[in-house]
């Protein structure tokens, strides 16, 4: 039956497919480059302006409505719009006879500020401004056909964002409370961490048990051999079992088996999930069938202290499967030697990403090397087994940092860290995301494990989901009794209750009463 449903919805879609980007046409305001005049980090200063993207979708607006606004992130914004279509932003905009709005993060999509990348054109991409410019966003946009005063504070203004931009719309409710009514910090990471190798004990300890614990063997005889006894020769008879002898660095080789990372990627939409952690931990738990590579694996796990351990050859054995269906395939269909198509070690490559086109390789890796860090280490504690290799650390792991931006000390985290970390809060700030989202030890969300919820402050931590699960969302006549998910369809409902009763609040208080008790 399941099957079916997902049949018969790829087959709707495909029917009623649209360009949303002709459905919700953008629109820009200008906004300042510079906010912060008095800041020496900035200068140059400038006085200057630019177009910053948004879009908007008035159906469900009724007067009086709020906007309800999703912060678009480190993406390029059109990406959002399908939250507009059928998301959180459509369910709330509907809800409360809202305006659903995307706004466009400065430096991506079509939103910058600067006519380059090159590292002095990037010194006004920072934490601050940007939240500077969805303030000012607020307060001066005027929407197309709407014959109303829509700017904050005269209209109770929601905002949602997740992961990066939920650490946003956080801030954004404890900077400029007076702006903004409500705000929903989904997945949000408010805790700017620089050795950030807790990314992975969301998938330690809510992962598939089996492939976890085979993950971790793993690693262990990776790092046995690669660490201990600086043994050349056993270091490349594990590269050449893989079919990677031809890698040079060490790290590069480590840096193939993190199969784990697929975690973050899972959704509940099997339209919009990845499959590939599924897949990883499918081939490292399989039961490997006769191979001619079983003498040569044995003998690497009998180099890395295992013994005899047909346990930790048949992991072996299922890694190297895995790794040649996926990467070493990849790699085969080149023309590039290994250390060419592996390595993250190419300082040229890193330097050429300047143009405005490359702000995928560019904007969010200055945010990470300048304030945000999260560099996703090997680094556990002594009694943790890790499920990447330690030799992915932070020096291999920062590369990019000092080969692309000449940036050669950690990011000052407190520039993120001083709205609040783990202890933001305020009225009418809302929290929630997934107990198994690599980036919960990121949030408020990663410990205590329950808090007491109310309407000015809720707080839901979603069993059995990933990040921010409850933002993507199905077309009323395509869900299933499986599709969204009992937890997911509760988690969208209770969020759009308590900003029911939020609006519903502002509509009973005086305007401009925006205090701790408002």
């Amino acid at each position: 039956m399941k099957i079916a449903a997902t049949k018969k919805r790829a087959l709707t879609k495909r029917a009623d497919e649209v360009d949303l980007e002709v459905l919700y046409p953008e629109h820009n305001i200008s906004v300042p480059i510079d906010f912060f005049h008095n800041e020496t980090r900035y200068e140059p200063h400038s006085n200057g302006s630019f177009n910053l993207r948004y879009w908007f979708d008035d159906t469900y607006y009724k007067p009086g409505g709020p906007v309800f606004t999703l912060l678009g992130g480190e993406t390029d914004g059109a990406g959002r719009l399908p939250f507009l279509q059928k998301g959180i932003v459509h369910q709330v905009a509907k809800a409360t006879g809202g305006l659903g709005v995307i706004l466009e993060h400065r430096y991506y999509g079509k939103s910058f500020p600067t006519e380059d990348l090159t590292t002095k054109n990037l010194r006004f991409l920072s934490t601050e401004q940007a939240l500077a410019e969805i303030d000012y966003f607020a307060r001066n946009v005027k929407f197309e056909g709407i014959d109303a005063d829509l700017t904050a504070p005269n209209t109770p203004w929601i905002v949602y964002g997740g992961s990066y931009a939920g650490a946003q719309a956080a801030f954004l409710r404890v900077v400029y409370p007076e702006t903004f009514w409500g705000t929903i910090s989904s997945s949000g990471v408010t805790v700017a961490i620089y050795d950030y190798w807790q990314y992975f004990e969301p998938a330690r300890l809510y992962g598939p048990p089996d492939c976890i614990k085979n993950t971790q063997i793993l690693i262990d005889v990776v790092d046995n051999i690669l660490l201990r006894d600086n043994d050349t020769a056993k270091v490349q008879s594990l590269k050449n079992v893989f079919g990677l002898g031809n890698i040079t660095d060490n790290r590069d080789f480590a840096n193939q088996l993190t199969g784990v990372y697929g975690l973050q990627s899972t959704n509940w939409d099997p339209e919009e999930n990845s499959p590939s952690f599924f897949n990883y931990c499918t081939n490292i738990t399989s039961t490997p069938g006769s191979s001619t590579l079983r003498p040569a694996v044995a003998a690497v796990v009998s180099s890395a202290d295992y013994g005899n351990s047909t346990v930790a050859q048949d992991i072996l054995l299922n890694a190297i499967a895995w790794l040649n269906q996926t990467s070493v395939s990849r790699w085969r269909r080149t023309n590039l030697t290994q250390d060419q198509y592996y390595t993250t070690l190419n300082a040229t490559a890193l330097q050429q990403y300047t143009s405005l086109e490359d702000y995928g390789a560019t904007s969010w890796s200055y945010q990470v090397c300048t304030e945000w860090g999260y560099i996703q280490t090997g680094n556990t504690p002594p009694d943790i087994m890790p499920l990447i290799s330690r030799t992915l650390d932070l020096d291999y792991l920062t590369f990019f940092c000092r080969a692309q931006f000449n940036i050669t000390s950690p990011p000052d985290v407190w520039q993120v860290n001083k709205y609040g970390n783990y202890s933001i809060d305020y009225p009418r700030l809302a929290q929630l995301g997934g107990n198994a989202d690599p980036w919960r030890p990121a949030t408020p969300l990663w410990y205590p494990e329950s808090r007491e919820s109310s309407t000015e402050h809720p707080w839901l931590l979603i069993s059995h989901a990933v990040h921010h699960w409850e933002e993507n969302g199905v077309f009323e006549n395509e869900t299933t009794p499986l599709i969204p998910p009992p937890q997911v369809v509760y988690a969208q409902q209770f969020l759009k209750n308590f900003v029911l009763e939020w609006v519903d609040g502002k509509s009973d208080s005086d305007v401009g009463d925006f205090g701790l008790d408002g």
